[in-house]
C-alpha cells in the first residue's frame, strides 16, 4: 500500500511504493490543465475542498484513498468513507475504484459503478473533496 511522505520535490531518494504529497508553491507542482513537471506519471491535484492545491503523486500499483490514517491518500472529512476509493496505476493507465463509500465516487459528474478509467483533466469528487488528475513528464 502507498503511503504519504513528506512533502518534498523532487524526493532525493523515490520510493516507487510511496505516494508524494506536494503542497501548493512547491517548484513543479500546480501547473494548470492536468499537467505537472516531474518524474512521474501521474498525479491527484486537490482544486477545492481543505487541502486545496495539494498534490498527490501516485506510485506504479494500488493507491488507498479515505480519510482513515491508514490510506496512502487521507482525506479528513465526514463527506469521506474510511476507506472511500482505490486508485490502480498500471501498465494501461490509471483507474479509480468505489469500495462500497457512502456517498459514492464520482468522475467529471458522474457517479461510478465499479472501475472508470481516468485521463489528465478528468475530475474526481470524493466527498467534498475536488481532486485533478494530472500527469507528469514520465
Amino acid at each position: 500500500m502507498s503511503e504519504i511522505s513528506n512533502p518534498q520535490f523532487p524526493p532525493s531518494d523515490p520510493d516507487p511504493d510511496q505516494t508524494l504529497a506536494h503542497p501548493a508553491g512547491e517548484p513543479g507542482v500546480g501547473a494548470a490543465g492536468g499537467r505537472l513537471a516531474g518524474a512521474f506519471r501521474y498525479a491527484l491535484t486537490v482544486a477545492d475542498g481543505p487541502i486545496a492545491g495539494l498534490s498527490f503523486v501516485l506510485a506504479e500499483g494500488t493507491t488507498t484513498i479515505g480519510r482513515n490514517p491508514d490510506n496512502g491518500i487521507i482525506l479528513e472529512d465526514v463527506t469521506v468513507s474510511r476507506h472511500h476509493s482505490v486508485a490502480h496505476l498500471d501498465s494501461d493507465g490509471l483507474t479509480v475504484e468505489d469500495v462500497g463509500s457512502t456517498n459514492g465516487t464520482y468522475v467529471n459528474g458522474e457517479r461510478i459503478e465499479g472501475n472508470a478509467f481516468l485521463r489528465p483533466g478528468d475530475e474526481l469528487f470524493i466527498g467534498k473533496f475536488h481532486l485533478v488528475v494530472e500527469s507528469g513528464d514520465v
